[in-house]
């Protein structure tokens, strides 16, 4: 393997973390492609692009999300960038609250690490709990197909079925995380394995497969206004399309948290979040122009009383095939890849999950921090596994009051990851902008601008993904991203007040002091 560390090389990472006052717990045995594997499987291309691609057909079509990825893909990875030369300097498993910590200064650094760590941990859960509930549904939506369809009189699971396959599979993911890392680490680059090679199989198969197939010009050109939801806006609705990439690019944070079992990882771990940007934007493209040429009838797409109950990519799949050889047997077992690399993804979630749970307990910021931090004999954190697991399930739960109140529960997922994204490079450019002692990893003069660049885009999908999707409001319509992200800033920003600020003192060292109850 090209990129794995020599054993005789000095782990640098592994000196840069003593010197920060951290003793190695975790076993150290991941290489750049296997840190790099696990960022890449919690992007997942193939999870975000085909659950949300509904919405990117309602908003705009192909031209919001052909041209809405590349703008997306761009403003990522100039965040991507700016944690790189953070994770570079501080390698832990804390990543980004240890770096607003670090960065704000001693009398900021007890707020500014609070406040990160929980807008990270609780974006993160409400990422696992996303994933596994896609994965849910789509099980549910290929049953469907499997036994007749919509029209053929097809099982349509209940949302109590739907709730029961999402706790099976996060007891998978649990258990699966309960192995040793070397297991981890196998399955963390078979995900990315497949990944990679289902974006080729599934872009090239489908439009070739397919009777009827998009002009070139459709594929770039065409853009949908009639979204049935009342907005007639064009801009306004090109903003709400860049929802299906900004979601999908998420989660690259996983090489953050893993590097404390990353060889060399002021340098590993960098690698890792960059490189699983890049290759997630090239290969996203590449997969959604493929997919877009089997797009010929959006209305039809989208209908309710198709035969998947209007799940876009499932139906473009299941015709594909029905249109060429009479059955959609074909497309089913195409939308099984897609629920193998959403499974691996749901998996790496909750490995980088229990690494920051492992983290922020050692650090006393979590109820009952000295179980949560522990971990096993195979040097794994099996209570914070077990724990995050839980949590994911619990979020879920509000699906069986309304679909609404849950997607309000996983708006978190992006907005409030990526708000934990910007406030150490926020910190970086502006408290610590002087003081900054970059790693091995860094931008030289040009760390600033790329921060600011990263901030300014966070900013703006804070504001845009809070807009409303549909018009008249409603309680059914009402966009609850605001709702849900301003309260847990409220809940955050009150515990603090109220308790944390008189006993949380921020990140503290475990070497030879008695923080080691942390």
């Amino acid at each position: 393997m090209g990129f794995e560390v020599e054993k005789s090389e000095i782990d640098t990472g592994h000196a840069r973390l003593h010197e920060l006052g951290y003793k190695q717990e975790l076993n150290r045995n991941l290489s750049v492609l296997s840190n790099f594997a696990f960022s890449f499987s919690v992007v997942s291309v193939l999870t975000g692009l085909n659950t949300l691609m509904g919405t990117g057909l309602n908003f705009g079509g192909p031209i919001s999300y052909v041209y809405g990825w590349l703008i997306a893909g761009a403003f990522t990875m100039f965040v991507g960038l700016s944690m790189a030369e953070i994770c570079s300097s501080y390698p832990t498993s804390g990543g980004l609250y240890y770096w607003s910590a670090k960065l704000a200064g001693p009398s900021w650094a007890p707020f500014a690490s609070w406040i990160t760590g929980w807008f990270n941990i609780v974006g993160q859960w409400a990422v696992t709990a996303s994933v596994d509930f896609s994965l849910a549904q789509l099980v549910q939506v290929i049953i469907l197909l499997s036994t007749g369809g919509l029209n053929g009189g097809g099982y349509q699971a209940s949302k109590y079925v739907v709730i029961a396959l999402h706790g099976g599979i996060l007891l998978l993911h649990a258990i699966l995380n309960s192995l040793p890392i070397s297991w981890l680490s196998f399955f963390g680059q078979l995900a990315a394995a497949w990944n990679v090679l289902g974006v080729f199989l599934l872009m090239i198969l489908i439009p070739m497969v397919a009777t009827e197939r998009a002009s070139a010009k459709f594929v770039f050109t065409n853009f949908n206004t009639d979204n049935g939801d009342g907005i007639n806006n064009n801009l306004y609705i090109f903003v709400l399309g860049l929802l299906m990439s900004q979601y999908t690019l998420t989660g690259y944070d996983a090489s953050a948290h893993m590097t404390e079992e990353t060889k060399n990882a002021d340098k590993n771990g960098p690698k890792g979040i960059v490189s699983a940007i890049g290759i997630s934007v090239l290969a996203g493209w590449a997969y959604i122009l493929g997919i877009t040429f089997a797009v010929t009838d959006i209305p039809h797409l989208l209908n309710k009383n198709n035969d998947s109950g209007g799940y876009a990519i499932a139906q473009i799949f299941y015709d594909a095939f029905k249109s060429r050889y009479g059955s959609g047997v074909g497309g089913i077992i195409c939308l099984g890849v897609i629920a193998v690399a959403v499974f691996f993804c749901g998996m790496s979630s909750l490995t980088s999950n229990s690494r920051m749970a492992y983290a922020f307990s050692r650090n006393g910021a979590m109820p009952y921090s000295s179980f949560w931090h522990k971990v096993n004999k195979q040097e794994v954190p099996l209570n914070a596994v077990w724990m995050s697991a839980f949590i994911a399930f619990c979020m879920a739960l509000t699906s069986l009051g309304s679909l609404v109140a849950f997607q309000a529960m996983t708006s978190i997922a992006t907005i409030g990851l990526y708000i934990a994204y910007a406030l150490p490079i926020l910190f970086r450019v502006t408290l610590a902008r002087k003081s900054f002692t970059p790693g091995p990893f860094n931008l030289g003069s040009y760390g600033l601008v790329v921060g600011w660049v990263a901030i300014f885009w966070v900013a703006l999908i804070s504001v845009l993904f809070s807009l409303p999707v549909a018009y008249p409001i409603t309680d059914q319509t009402l966009n609850y991203t605001p709702v849900a992200v301003g309260g847990l800033l409220i809940l955050v920003v009150s515990s603090w007040i109220f308790s944390a600020r008189h006993w949380f003192k921020g990140p503290i060292t475990n070497i030879g002091n008695s923080s080691e109850e942390a």
